[in-house]
């Protein structure tokens, strides 16, 4: 029997997926109409805390046959969101962060009525889990102006594996993308990190870009109110004298833009090519981080936004020589780990089909080998004795990105010595008015460990500038094997190189041949296995070229070089027998040995790429060297271990997905106690981005793991558990 009060509700677009994503789920087709009501339907009215406060003895008789579901439908739920919102969190946010979290003692109950009923039957939903998941459905409800919604249960019980995997490729991939135009740029031109008097919007432009220049010089003339400052770059060599210049009136580097028709005016018009930012504080077009989200973007349908990443790649490679830390002016002498080639390959499998594929491969090349040649084997970055690279960025004084306070324990016994304050020594210091070697050589280092991704670990500090480390090696290496093979496989040989894409160095419309770039691979590899390889530790370190000595801190750098194949088989499988224990813990891989970092304490803080904490680039680079070199096994188990911390993270703290995690810490692993902090955690009832890497290494590590761990993860299975069952019995998990 069909309920009577079924025809109160009106929903114009017809029952949905129940997990679309939210601008489907709650957009304008699916706005609740109220139709005439009769007096006992206001029972939907009532507030959230009445409704809460029936029990089976007070509540009134119902007939149950025409007032609940039926059949097989799954449970939707009637809720009006503001009075529901508000009940939620004044009964379960007890610590009052716009979160609900195990750490809430609310009753973690909270009744819901039927959607069958017009709201009347109530419905428990129990469990942090399926309270933060209202929390967050409501808030996203909110944010689409709705007033009552009708919600799937399925959307509350979801299994969160699902859950975190549909809004990684629904939700966090958009919410994470900009684009730099006109349209944005009071907004992405405005930088937290600019400390001077008249912080504005700021753009530089190359010189070989001038369509972008009377694109945004003619943005500021139309728009006057936005304050937008557009710079020429000067031509030529960018110097640390030149980058000290412009710090005081830092600005966004232009990349990438392409010609549309606008629909509006029917004209010809330029707009930004879109670029994926790690999210959190962190929201410029960044190098590494670009690469790792492009692993995941690739797996989730989302080619074009990885195509598009690496077009800005090859536009900054081609007007500014270099792949920036991030596009800020004050990065011009800094570089990031080099991924190019491998990101270029990826792509190019999944369009390869389509007409300018070619063309893109070809450019995508071309870009990596001026960047090999003009940043990583040229001074000051290349070691000449051993031939192997360092990250040694060009700059000059105190970066200028950082808080004022950063290194304030580091300059003011300078500047007392010189009887000024901290501020007015920085002055002094970054315009050269004073010379001090000894902090020129330690902000030396800093930049390096900057470049490096890895900032910051005292495995760098204070020596980064002097380490032919083993990452940058392995990635090199990389770029040489790879652009010999693209160059042999796809251009018959020889790949002319374009006056765009030269060096001072190269000769215009010089030619490149894979038997070159096999020697460079094998030299390197060589040099590597001589001066990073240790074969009694089973494993690779860094090598400081001025001490001429390797360096004792052990770091899962060391299976970069499974990654790019750099490592023999017989050295492969002496680092999963000696080094992988090191390193396996109970979230997957740490950073670095908790021998290696040493006793930390008031004077000697904990430091973010150190021991005890595991970052997603080191999970995702040691999972696919694994696979590389036949260890699926391993792969399979450090993968399960870091989904599961992600996982349970995701699942008992509102759906937070952060930067990095403490790795040896099962319960609460997003929170770190670092010198920045974590990013991604502070957020006001929904996530919106997760974060960058980690979104990718969840679609990334979910391709590596089998089935039976698939649906354990799903059960919040931890990995120890998963393992004692099947040894047991073969048990598979099922959800």
């Amino acid at each position: 029997m069909k309920s009577p009060f079924a025809r109160h509700i009106r929903r114009s677009s017809g029952d949905l997926d129940p997990y679309s994503a939210a601008h489907i789920y709650y957009g304008p087709d699916r706005e609740v109409k109220r139709i005439k009501s009769r007096a006992y339907s206001s029972v939907f009215e009532q507030p959230a805390n009445v409704r809460n406060l029936i029990t089976e003895e007070t509540r009134p008789p119902t007939r149950r046959a025409s007032l609940d579901e039926v059949g097989h439908d799954t449970r939707k739920f009637l809720i009006p969101v503001e009075s529901t919102l508000r009940e939620l969190l004044a009964r379960e946010d007890t610590d009052n962060n716009m979160q609900i979290t195990i750490d809430d003692a609310g009753p973690k109950v909270l009744r819901l009525g039927t959607l069958a009923s017009n709201g009347y039957n109530l419905f428990d939903i129990r469990g942090t889990y399926m309270l933060s998941n209202l929390l967050q459905e409501l808030t996203l409800a909110k944010d689409y102006g709705r007033k009552r919604i009708i919600l799937d249960e399925a959307r509350l019980n979801e299994n969160p594996v699902n859950r975190l995997s549909r809004l990684i490729k629904n939700s966090f991939w958009d919410n994470l993308t900009r684009r730099i135009d006109g349209t944005v740029i009071e907004k992405v031109g405005l930088d937290p990190k600019d400390w001077t008097p008249d912080p504005r919007p700021r753009i530089y432009v190359p010189q070989g870009a001038p369509e972008q220049y009377e694109y945004y010089t003619k943005l500021a003339k139309e728009r006057p109110e936005i304050r937008l400052d557009v710079q020429w770059l000067k031509p030529g060599e960018i110097t640390a004298e030149y980058v000290r210049v412009l710090n005081d009136k830092p600005g966004l580097l232009a990349v990438a833009m392409e010609e549309f028709i606008d629909p509006k005016t029917g004209l010809r018009d330029l707009r930004g090519m879109p670029f994926v930012v790690p999210g959190g504080r962190f929201n410029e077009f960044y190098g590494w981080d670009s690469y790792m989200e492009s692993l995941g973007l690739l797996i989730n349908d989302r080619v074009d936004l990885a195509k598009s990443m690496v077009i800005n790649f090859c536009f900054c490679i081609q007007h500014y020589g270099k792949i920036f830390n991030a596009n800020r002016s004050y990065y011009l002498g800094r570089s990031q780990p080099p991924f190019l080639t491998d990101m270029a390959l990826r792509v190019y499998e999944k369009i390869k089909t389509e007409p300018g594929s070619l063309d893109f491969l070809r450019t995508a090349i071309q870009a990596a080998i001026k960047e090999y040649y003009g940043i990583w084997m040229a001074e000051p970055r290349l070691d000449p004795v051993t031939g192997l690279s360092r990250y040694r960025p060009l700059g000059v004084g105190v970066p200028p990105e950082t808080e004022s306070s950063h290194f304030t324990h580091i300059l003011l016994p300078y500047a007392e010595k010189h009887g000024m304050t901290n501020e007015e020594f920085v002055e002094a210091y970054n315009s050269s008015a004073v010379q001090e070697p000894e902090l020129d050589e330690y902000f030396l280092h800093d930049r390096a460990v900057r470049e490096s991704g890895h900032d910051t670990s005292y495995r760098l500090e204070k020596v980064a500038a002097n380490l032919a480390t083993i990452d940058l090696n392995s990635l090199l290496y990389k770029y040489e094997v790879d652009i010999a093979r693209t160059i042999h496989v796809f251009f018959g040989d020889r790949l002319l190189m374009p006056a765009q894409f030269c060096t001072s160095s190269m000769t215009p419309n010089q030619m490149e041949t894979s038997a070159a770039w096999d020697r460079r691979a094998k030299k390197r590899r060589a040099a590597m296995d001589r001066y990073l390889w240790n074969e009694e530790k089973g494993m690779y370190f860094d090598y400081d070229t001025v001490k001429k000595e390797q360096t004792t801190y052990e770091s899962a750098t060391t299976f970069w070089a499974m990654w790019s194949g750099a490592s023999t088989p017989r050295q492969a499988a002496s680092m999963v027998t000696k080094a992988l224990p090191k390193f396996e813990v109970f979230g997957g891989l740490v950073s670095g040995t908790e021998e290696s970092r040493g006793v930390t304490g008031l004077d000697r803080p904990n430091r973010q790429w150190d021991y005890p904490y595991g970052w997603a680039p080191q999970q995702i680079l040691a999972w696919t060297g694994l696979l590389r070199y036949g260890y699926t096994e391993e792969a399979e188990r450090l993968a399960y271990k870091w989904l599961f911390m992600v996982t349970k993270a995701f699942f008992d703290f509102n759906g937070v997905v952060v930067e990095k995690y403490d790795v040896t810490r099962p319960i609460d692993p997003h929170r770190v106690d670092a010198e920045y902090g974590n990013q991604g955690s502070d957020f006001k009832g929904v996530a919106r981005e997760g974060f960058g890497w980690v979104n990718a290494s969840y679609v990334y590590g979910l391709t590596i793991v089998n089935v039976h761990m698939k649906r354990a993860l799903g059960a919040c299975t931890p990995w120890e558990t998963f393992n004692r069952m099947t040894e047991l019995g073969g048990i598979a998990f099922d959800n």
